[in-house]
């Protein structure tokens, strides 16, 4: 069987990935897989940068607004729901994946360990041992799996919980796990585009997107979140600009303090990312925006190329 061609767009957050998955999709009949861990949840828009629907130009958009504020939501779940979904586009378009979540690209790529699934009693009991004494976990990771301490930094408290978790529920450390190996995307060639505009220029963008979504309605959107009964402790309030508006509806922050914290932090994750996606293998790498039609040219030349080796292969 032949294999189909899949797009991944990747880069940090602000640099245009949604633009150019638009430009790719109107170009050559394609259509958007989202990748971003906080636009899969309902109701929080503003803050996530979702596309919204008037601007979509008409090309169907997938992954988007699957999930309520309280619900958990894995790479594994994105990945188990989001393979058979590429599947069911390819035959009759080209899905483009987009998005800024590495790890839920991999998931649906690369696949995952085989490991336990969570449970939510062990992990709120080691978050409670961490917030007592912090730096605990990462010292009882030391005991248990002393490969796995290595290799996660001890302020990486997500990271310490799973191993630590799955250890509780299997009596073994999670590097014996990560042994046997993963079950990677089957039926699809893909290509993936990167693209890494200059810092200061991404960091420029990045800071007026901040104040943009400030200024268009982000504190409106979180009190209306909150108005229809959705607690604060739900996992998008989370990220940055929703956190810091709750602590500025809480007056813990004046509105200046809560836009320029969640700029930092937006500029301190767009940084972790670029970290991340330049450790990801086989990226081809584009020196601009998304949305500069040298950038967008460039893109659609390298896909269509894609496109017409997988065909020229064709028995």
């Amino acid at each position: 069987m032949s294999a189909a061609p899949l797009i991944a767009i990747v880069g940090p957050t602000g640099c245009g990935k949604s633009d150019l998955a638009l430009r790719i999709c109107e170009e050559l009949q394609g259509e958007v897989v989202n990748c971003d861990s906080l636009q899969i949840y309902r109701y929080f828009d503003i803050g996530t940068a979702k596309t919204p629907p008037a601007e979509r130009r008409g090309i169907s958009h997938h992954m988007l607004d699957i999930v309520s504020p309280d619900e958990s939501f894995t790479a594994g779940d994105y990945a188990r729901i989001g393979r058979p979904l590429l599947a069911s586009i390819s035959r009759l378009a080209l899905p483009v994946v987009t998005g800024g979540t590495g790890f839920y690209l991999r998931a649906l790529l690369d696949g995952l360990f085989p490991a336990p699934s969570r449970s939510e009693e062990v992990r709120a009991r080691l978050a409670a041992r961490e917030r007592r004494r912090t730096g605990s976990l990462h010292r009882l990771l030391r005991r248990f799996d002393k490969a796995a301490s290595r290799a996660i930094h001890a302020n990486d408290t997500p990271k310490l919980i799973r191993a630590l978790e799955v250890y509780l529920l299997t009596r073994q450390p999670i590097t014996a796990w990560h042994a046997q190996g993963r079950d990677a995307l089957a039926g699809f060639c893909t290509l993936k585009v990167g693209l890494a505009p200059a810092r200061a220029a991404l960091y420029e963008r990045l800071n007026t997107r901040c104040r943009r979504m400030f200024e268009e309605g982000l504190v409106a959107e979180v009190e209306r979140i909150l108005e229809m009964g959705w607690s604060e402790s739900s996992k998008p309030f989370e990220s940055h600009g929703y956190r810091q508006v709750l602590q500025m509806l809480r007056g813990e922050m004046t509105p200046e303090q809560a836009l320029l914290e969640a700029q930092r932090n937006t500029r301190r994750y767009a940084k972790r990312q670029i970290t991340w996606f330049r450790g990801e293998p086989g990226v081809e790498w584009l020196a601009g925006f998304g949305d500069e039609p040298d950038i967008q040219r460039a893109a659609i030349d390298r896909v269509r190329q894609h496109m017409l080796k997988l065909q020229d292969s064709l028995p």
